[in-house]
């Protein structure tokens, strides 16, 4: 059994499990209990609505919304609302993605608590996606917690995470609000690839790989005016007071208390002799190497103590290397301007559906042994996958995972439970030998 101290239920502590109950933990009395409908914090009063999509009149929430409308109806559909600041807004985008006529609306903004806190009195989960989230999120993130309501978000802001969870941990953990940040391609992907590798590890030799590597040897999609704004702002605080660049940098910096060994940066291009490619350095590793690394740290390290971890994309040939090292670097200087996307713009439908990912990871034990793992999505990995991967985070947190309030990674806190639904509902496959 979980080893849960006497002072509460506490996602930031060391366990001592077996491997299994790692991933299938018992369900403390004292923090949840699953009912037929699906899961329901016993310290909470029914709400509302199982959902509210915040953020659905902008580019990501309107497809999280869409996604929601066309994949759950009648018996299936959750009971859940949109919101936003204007209600107008808000009822052009109900009939836009074919929603009921009699779907909720709900009116909340950033700037007002109150309006925040209202509807989080509402729901069991808040999913948003109002961004950058370092400027609008703090307000969501204190009413969720405050009121014990459940939270999902697409952050791939690691300085912000960081101040969340040292400012709100405990009092998630005392109410019963499971938050829940990067709930999209940053970094489910990753996060539950690199589980799904060490469960194959595990059962073929008993103990976990203790260097993983994941390659991106694949990928179609394009960048949004949100998460364009998000880079900006992180950049410019960064601008402001330089020693956030250490959190940045730092692949331990969302393990408060920890810091594993020397990890690789990355950065520079690299030739693998093992795959007989050239690697060029990911842009979204170092937000998805930190929730890897907190995953580790929240299941009481089963990966290791000395687990160490990387992610670099693959280039097809040695003129790829320049010709995605220069998009890099043009896509930077695009973000530090003044021009190109602005928060709600993306890509087209046929883009989205054009779009796909295929993730490579290779684990490696110190006596030689070796264990691969696959993950793939059918859509472009940044909006067509990530709003699927985040509703469905949602409904996992509604339907089906025991959990403890605090501040989780998707694969510390919903792991399988997670995978299955990705699998069955969002287009992505998970595979390991």
């Amino acid at each position: 059994m979980l080893n849960l101290s006497s002072s509460g239920c506490d996602p930031n502590r060391t366990l001592r499990a077996s491997w299994r109950e790692l991933w299938y933990p018992p369900i403390p009395s004292d923090c949840t209990r699953i009912s037929s409908r699906g899961s329901r914090r016993t310290n909470v009063v029914k709400r509302d609505f199982d959902l509210i999509v915040y953020g659905a009149t902008g580019y990501t929430g309107r497809l999280i919304a869409e996604y929601l409308a066309t994949s759950y109806r009648g018996d299936d559909a959750p009971s859940w609302a949109i919101a936003g600041r204007s209600t107008d807004k808000l009822q052009k985008v109900r009939a836009d993605i074919g929603a009921p006529d009699d779907l909720p609306l709900v009116k909340a903004d950033a700037a007002e608590p109150a309006s925040l806190r209202s509807m989080c009195e509402r729901a069991t989960v808040i999913i948003t996606a109002v961004g950058p989230y370092q400027l609008h999120g703090s307000e969501l993130v204190a009413a969720c917690a405050a009121m014990g309501t459940a939270y999902v978000d697409l952050c791939g802001e690691p300085v912000w995470m960081r101040r969340m969870i040292d400012a709100h941990h405990e009092e998630a953990k005392r109410t019963g609000a499971r938050i829940v940040f990067s709930c999209g391609f940053d970094s489910i992907p990753f996060d539950l690839g690199v589980l799904t590798l060490q469960e194959k590890a595990r059962e073929i030799f008993g103990r976990p790989a203790r260097r993983v590597k994941a390659r991106l040897r694949k990928v179609k999609g394009g960048m949004s005016g949100g998460t364009a704004a998000s880079a900006q702002a992180t950049l410019a605080a960064a601008a402001r007071d330089p020693a956030l660049l250490r959190l940045l940098t730092d692949p331990f910096a969302l393990t408060p208390g920890f810091t594993g060994p020397s990890q690789p940066s990355g950065l520079i291009p690299e030739y693998d002799p093992s795959m007989n490619v050239w690697l060029v350095p990911f842009p979204m590793a170092p937000i998805n190497t930190k929730n890897v690394h907190r995953t580790n740290f929240l299941l009481g390290h089963p990966y290791g103590k000395d687990f160490v971890y990387n992610e670099m994309m693959v280039a097809p040939g040695l003129g790829e290397i320049a010709r995605v090292t220069t998009e890099t670097f043009a896509t930077v200087v695009s973000l530090l301007g003044t021009g190109g996307l602005k928060p709600g713009g993306g890509p087209t439908r046929e883009e989205r559906e054009k779009g796909f990912y295929d993730i490579l990871f290779l684990g490696e034990l110190p006596d030689g042994g070796r264990v691969n793992a696959v993950v793939t999505g059918d859509r472009d990995p940044g909006y067509g996958s990530t709003s699927k991967m985040i509703a469905e985070s949602a409904l996992c947190l509604v339907r089906d995972v025991q959990g403890e309030g605090g501040t989780w990674t998707p694969g510390a806190l919903m792991g399988p439970a997670l995978r299955k639904r990705l699998k069955e509902r969002a287009g992505l496959t998970f595979s390991a030998r």
